[in-house]
């Protein structure tokens, strides 16, 4: 069935300046037309959708969420405390909320089994309602190290390796490893070093022989520069930079993915809200030099990616657009926050063949507001409707 999207203003992905009165054909899944709709052919017997007054980007991509978190103030408390089951039953409807708050694709960032692949599965085989999902299945972290209790614990080269080929063995889109320590563990510092670059490099290897990437949790200067050297594909947070590692980044083609919600939510509910004192005092010592690193990071050139850590205290499923307004409340122009959040994203991910731009032979993965973001951050919120794969949500 034909549809034909017409009257709106186009924001195609790529960083290209707005269209309006744009038109956009639609053939099941794919786009096979997109553009000023006086240079488009209209075919006959199409379904005319007219969007007069609204913006149509594609789908937000998120390249680092927690689907089986709920966004309490003690998310890994919680973890410990449910079963596999109700963790899987959180997920659902956690990525139900995702894909109606305007992201169609995530990147599912770790969980103690490997619930994040079934789900996956379930979404593409239209079982249940979410986003596309890219997962690692279980991230690697050294024993007693950052989320322990959420990840798979391993020491040394051959454990990582042998890590690292039983997530692939079941399935896993990536490898994650954590390379430093975290704010939401207790005893553990963001800035410490955890698995170190050897034994990351034998994980990364796995990942590389079999076409696959990877990506570390890395806050501190330390972690980041050995999760380099060993041959990530992102550095995930990137709390701490300086300008070496920002260097070694863009001279290694690196990713950063911010994340700047997770300590924006921790610092603006707080200890009132129930929010631990140990993860409370952590982010607050971190969160300035997180801004500082993220500013520097884009001055380089360092390529960006769009990612929220939903999941973690208060940054809740659904809400994922914030992260756009707090990078361009750091020094983006909502263009290049847009374009973090689609091309950039869907490159980092392996996907940009697919999906991350409006144009033809992409999926229909589509964004529609009442508004235009250009003007007014907040008309991310104002969502008229969302398509995924041609679809409307």
């Amino acid at each position: 069935m034909l549809k034909i999207l017409k009257g709106f203003q186009l924001i195609d992905g790529t960083g290209s300046a707005p269209v309006a009165d744009a038109l956009l054909v639609i053939d099941n899944d794919v786009i096979i037309d997109v553009g000023k709709a006086a240079e488009i052919h209209i075919p006959e017997g199409a379904e005319m959708i007219d969007l007069s007054g609204r913006t149509v980007m594609p789908g937000l991509i998120d390249a680092h969420v927690h689907l089986f978190l709920d966004s309490v103030a003690d998310p890994l408390g919680l973890a410990l405390q449910d079963s596999d089951s109700m963790a899987t039953i959180r997920a659902v409807r956690n990525g139900a909320k995702t894909l109606r708050g305007g992201v169609t694709t995530v990147r599912d960032m770790g969980w103690r089994s490997f619930a994040n692949l079934d789900l996956r599965n379930a979404v593409e085989q239209g079982i249940v309602p979410g986003p596309r999902i890219l997962a690692c299945g279980q991230f690697l972290t050294m024993t007693g190290g950052h989320a322990w209790s959420c990840g798979l614990e391993v020491d040394g080269p051959d454990e990582l390796c042998k890590g690292a080929r039983q997530q692939l063995k079941a399935g896993a889109d990536l490898i994650k490893l954590m390379a430093t320590g975290g704010v939401l563990t207790p005893g553990v510092e963001p800035g410490s070093p955890q698995l170190n670059e050897e034994e990351m490099r034998a994980a990364i290897r796995e990942a590389e022989k079999a076409g696959k990437r990877s990506a570390a949790h890395a806050q501190g200067t330390s972690g980041i520069k050995n999760a380099i050297r060993a041959g990530i594909t992102s550095i995930e947070h990137g709390m701490i930079l300086d300008e070496e590692a920002v260097e070694m980044m863009l001279e290694r083609g690196v990713y950063l993915v911010p994340t700047l919600a997770a300590p924006y939510w921790i610092n603006l509910r707080g200890l009132e809200a129930g929010i631990p004192e140990y993860a409370w005092s952590k982010n607050k010592n971190i969160m300035e030099k997180h801004k500082a690193s993220f500013q520097m990071a884009l001055r380089a050139g360092v390529k960006i990616a769009m990612g929220t850590d939903a999941g973690t205290p208060y940054n809740e499923h659904g809400q994922n657009h914030i992260e756009l307004k707090l990078m361009v409340e750091q020094g983006m122009s909502t263009l290049q926050a847009i374009t973090a959040a689609t091309q950039n994203a869907a490159d980092l991910l392996g996907i940009g063949e697919k999906v991350g731009t409006l144009t033809k032979g992409k999926q229909a993965d589509l964004l529609i507001l009442n508004g235009d973001p250009l003007k007014d951050i907040n008309a991310f919120a104002k969502i008229d409707r969302v398509y995924k794969g041609g679809k409307v949500i």
